[in-house]
């Protein structure tokens, strides 16, 4: 069962910062997502848990790839 975080997220997707950061992570500038969270949300506690969740989220994407392509 998802919760209600992961509902949203699927039926209205990730705002263009969002997108923006996974695509930052994807190629290895972590300091540079985290300085591009701290400027959209404000704090850098904020900045570090979005730039968590949007690796974890990218993490899971990848992996239901994964297992679509096996």
């Amino acid at each position: 069962m998802k919760n209600i975080r992961e509902l949203i997220r699927d039926v209205v997707g990730s705002a263009p910062y969002e997108k923006r950061l996974m695509e930052l992570l994807k190629v290895g500038r972590d300091k540079r997502a985290l300085k591009l969270a701290k400027r959209k949300l404000g704090t850098h506690g904020r900045g570090k848990r979005k730039r968590e969740e949007m690796g974890d989220l990218l993490k899971r994407m990848e992996k239901k790839a994964k297992d679509a392509r096996a």
